[in-house]
């Protein structure tokens, strides 16, 4: 039987709550299975959640990135409306934007499979597919996560994962303005390209119709059954 996961478009938020929403959302996950693991749990877990969002202009920083792969300086970053901001997951520092499907799975692995190295291929597959649908050969570069088209990056990766629970997650450029990469070496590889589903077929494309075939390939590739809950004010309600 598939195992469950509850999706929450949050639609446009401000990366710094949404940070704050996901850390909330792990700790109840990390702390329910803890208490049931010590047979002091009673009644029905939390299901694995999905997050869509999409951000206003911010760059962001992993915990093992370099500060000189920001470009421009924080009066420059503020005459783009752009933040800055140093996070907890892996990986070097990317954008997220208007334009750009985010999603954040916060899935518990014991449920799953106990490998950090395989959910990331996993993630990196669904996005494949995603790529397939629009008619362009994606794939993966050795060494670097995330998913490329004719070694143009198109999906940006990182995430973290505590007792086994994940956060953050990808970042998928679809109608994305791709000048604001120009003010970061992107995850730190400087000499590599960045493109879009927008770029790549010509056509700005619906982000609805985006989402539809990510929840579908993520269905398929994780063995899982995808419920829409709502919005971000349902996850408070239902969750918090």
């Amino acid at each position: 039987m598939s195992k469950k996961v509850e999706l929450y478009d949050l639609g446009s938020a401000s990366y710094q709550p949404t940070w704050d929403l996901q850390h909330a959302v792990q700790q109840r996950i990390i702390d329910e299975k803890r208490a049931e693991q010590k047979g002091e749990f009673e009644g029905k877990r939390l299901d694995d959640i999905l997050l869509f969002v999409e951000h206003p202009h911010v760059y962001t920083l992993g915990k093992s990135g370099n500060e000189e792969h920001m470009l421009r300086s924080m009066m420059e970053l503020q005459q783009l409306e752009a933040e800055f901001i140093k996070i907890d997951r892996g990986g070097d520092i990317t954008y997220h934007g208007p334009g750009q499907i985010v999603g954040y799975p916060i899935l518990d692995l014991d449920r799953h499979f106990t490998d950090v190295h395989k959910y990331l291929r996993f993630l990196e597959e669904v996005i494949i597919r995603v790529c397939a649908d629009y008619g362009f050969e994606a794939g993966r570069i050795e060494g670097a996560t995330g998913v490329w088209v004719d070694e143009a990056k198109i999906c940006a990766m990182g995430i973290r994962c505590s007792r086994w629970v994940t956060m953050h997650g990808f970042a998928l450029n679809v109608n994305t303005d791709l000048r604001y990469f120009n003010n970061i070496v992107p995850c730190g590889i400087d000499d590599k390209a960045v493109t879009s589903l927008q770029k790549l077929t010509g056509r700005e494309i619906d982000p609805e119709e985006v989402k539809k075939r990510i929840v579908s390939h993520f269905e398929n590739v994780f063995d899982v059954s995808i419920s829409p809950k709502g919005s971000l004010q349902e996850v408070e309600h239902n969750i918090l």
